[in-house]
């Protein structure tokens, strides 16, 4: 009897990437897991049931009977409170779990008894690479913020030479050089843009650099652990704002990347910031889903606050799916070669520290420390 491994139809609000595609079922099966498909589950994201079948997925006719079948259910979404009711006691769950903002999901995968895996838990280590989920998805947020910005703009991103006289380049600032923060830079400088960039970690300059852009340095180093920024004492924010005002300022187009796991995303543009750009200015805030970087951002919405349009994207990896879905696809794929296959059976090596790191819930407790602290306030 093989591992049974389910994909079901995503059903969250904007949510249009898929756990896996064929190419990776197809691998998946050669491998010896029986994969089970929800009918319609790869549609919005263009992968369609024919070509599941081909690559030597089952496909079910409902998501209750996939849930009930699956030795180890995966997804995109965080799973809902109706889906982790119906899942087997004891089974396991693999993917976005938002952690640290939903006790309600954590403590009923306790009561389940379920194994999950939360992909923004892996660690951020050398060889936990292929199956960071965060950064393989926010290399699409990153790209995409910088086409969102120049469709925003009412300017070139290009110099243009024209009959009509010289069109200057815009200027593009990009707050936060994380693997959003350089695919927004790479893909600015490929429209021609003229790219700055700002990044509390000092590591960071040699990236901005090698894409072409000018590092804005802060005389600080803000290095936190697994390669994020840490929080900034209130001196250090008081510098940081004296620093960027000018070059906020002088931006045609800002993009705002800055997230700290588990926390609100940091303050880094004022309204008062905003009401001295010029206008016809752009603010893209990639942040929008943890609380925005920008002061004035609404989730979900574009709003015009003086002539500066400030704009809150959601769910931005689902508004390219098949690529998201692609990459998501391979970093469970890489995920799942960590697991045992024996006798039917998924087995956890609780000493590798990619599977233990990244497991939120087992056996009815919560097992990642640091959510367990976020949630319950407990000592380890």
């Amino acid at each position: 009897m093989s591992v049974r491994l389910g994909v079901l139809a995503e059903t969250a609000m904007g949510e249009r990437r898929v756990a896996l595609v064929p190419d990776v079922v197809a691998r998946l099966v050669k491998n010896g897991y029986q994969v089970l498909v929800e009918k319609g589950a790869g549609k919005s994201a263009y992968f369609v049931d024919f070509a599941y079948e081909e690559a030597g997925a089952k496909l079910i006719d409902s998501a209750s009977e996939v849930i009930a079948q699956s030795d180890l259910l995966l997804k995109v979404a965080p799973p809902s409170l109706g889906e982790i009711k119906a899942m087997p006691e004891g089974g396991a769950v693999m993917g976005y779990m938002d952690a640290y903002h939903s006790a309600d999901r954590v403590n009923a995968l306790c009561e389940r008894k379920i194994t999950a895996f939360a992909m923004e838990l892996v660690p951020r280590i050398t060889r936990a690479q292929s199956i960071d989920a965060l950064s393989s998805q926010a290399t699409i947020a990153g790209y995409r913020a910088a086409l969102i910005g120049a469709q925003l703009s009412g300017r070139f991103f290009p110099m243009l030479t024209t009959a009509a006289g010289t069109i200057r380049p815009a200027k593009v600032l990009i707050m936060g050089a994380g693997v959003a923060g350089l695919q927004a830079i790479a893909t600015a400088r490929r429209l021609g843009a003229v790219v700055e960039a700002y990044d509390v970690r000092r590591a960071a300059g040699e990236q901005v650099q090698s894409l072409g852009a000018k590092f804005v340095a802060l005389e600080l180093d803000a290095e936190g652990e697994g390669g994020y920024a840490r929080e900034l004492t209130a001196e250090e924010k008081i510098k940081e704002q004296e620093m960027l005002n000018k070059h906020v300022s002088q931006a045609d187009v800002v993009i705002t990347t800055a997230q700290i796991p588990g926390r609100a995303a940091p303050k880094l543009i004022s309204k008062e910031m905003v009401e001295v750009m010029k206008a016809g200015s752009v603010i893209v805030d990639l942040a929008a889903e943890s609380g925005g970087n920008c002061e004035l951002t609404k989730a979900g919405e574009t709003i015009d606050h003086g002539g500066v349009i400030v704009n809150g994207p959601l769910a931005v990896a689902s508004s390219l799916p098949v690529h998201a879905s692609e990459m998501y696809a391979k970093n469970l794929f890489n995920f799942i070669a960590l697991f045992g296959n024996k006798d039917g059976k998924l087995e956890f090596n609780w000493q590798d520290e990619v599977v233990a790191g990244s497991a939120l819930t087992h056996n009815g407790e919560i097992k990642h420390e640091s959510v367990r602290q976020a949630l319950t306030g407990a000592n380890s």
